[in-house]
């Protein structure tokens, strides 16, 4: 196997996350209402699956090992393209769970703010993943050697292995420094 296979893996994922996502926003248009749970619920998997582990691995680990390479200016142009769509599709996110906490904290204003978020996520993640999926990863792993693309792949599984750690170690030092009286 080679490194862009698990990665190819996580993008049917997040694809089938997207769907849902598209789902739930023609549902907030016909309703008029955010199932705020949902929006939680999404916005925890692009944070931590999308982006933290998925592109953790793309730019923590085969971004940093190819711009160690001589790129072709092509490939330097999309990988710069890639890098650019993670940090936007970061602040969507953030945007989105914020909008969703203005509507849990009864600002229904913040409705619109949240299709709006849904509708820039599924706008932004298909022709990203047909960029990586058809573009780039194939050719880039003409760069490596075959030792190369099996120590990225190990390095792909400890980077995996670390996620649920960190994830809930950020999870219990969050309530250990929460000052939110609890509610009985």
């Amino acid at each position: 196997m080679i490194p862009i296979g698990p990665l190819m893996w996580e993008h049917r994922l997040i694809e089938k996350m997207i769907t849902l996502l598209e789902k739930e926003c023609t549902t907030i248009k016909e309703s008029g209402t955010v199932n705020t749970h949902f929006i939680v619920t999404s916005v925890d998997f692009f944070q931590t699956y999308a982006d933290r582990t998925h592109h953790g691995k793309e730019e923590d680990i085969l971004f940093q090992a190819l711009s160690k390479k001589n790129l072709t200016a092509e490939h330097k142009k999309i990988m710069e393209r890639l890098i650019a769509d993670h940090a936007k599709a970061r602040a969507i996110v953030q945007a989105l769970s914020a909008a969703n906490q203005r509507v849990i904290h009864s600002d229904l204003s913040a409705t619109q703010d949240i299709v709006t978020n849904i509708e820039k996520l599924v706008e932004l993640y298909p022709p990203h993943i047909r960029v990586e999926d058809k573009d780039f990863f194939f050719p880039c792993m003409t760069y490596f050697s075959k030792g190369e693309l099996q120590h990225m792949l190990q390095a792909f599984w400890e980077f995996d292995s670390k996620m649920i750690h960190e994830k809930y170690t950020k999870l219990v030092q969050d309530l250990e420094g929460s000052k939110e009286p609890r509610k009985e």
